[in-house]
């Protein structure tokens, strides 16, 4: 029995660990995405060092990206700054892609 316990212990291990990574992903990945558009609206660096902040937490709204996506929509749409919904998401796929690298080489 001992074999299947570590096994299982083993995929606890990694699904607990695969977990933390997407977590710290999508708080990097949010991060620069709150820099970007703060870039976009004008925002000095103190402002977008704070914008994205703001970005990081209005991620904990709900399950998934909708939270975020509405946000930096939102904030567009105040500000006038013309981006489609299909380049805000395709940002946001970038900049996933982006943080999953800056993190796999931190290692």
């Amino acid at each position: 029995m001992s074999g299947i316990d570590d096994r299982g212990d083993a995929y606890e291990n990694k699904f607990a660990h695969d977990e933390a990574l997407k977590f710290k992903a999508e708080a990097r990945r949010n991060k620069l995405l709150g820099l970007w558009a703060a870039e976009k609206m004008g925002k000095n660096e103190t402002q977008a060092e704070e914008y994205a902040k703001e970005v990081i937490r209005a991620d904990f709204e709900e399950p998934g990206d909708e939270d975020v996506f509405r946000k930096i929509r939102g904030d567009f749409d105040a500000a006038s700054i013309d981006q489609s919904d299909h380049q805000i998401r395709r940002t946001m796929d970038e900049l996933m892609a982006k943080a999953i690298d800056q993190i796999q080489n931190e290692a």
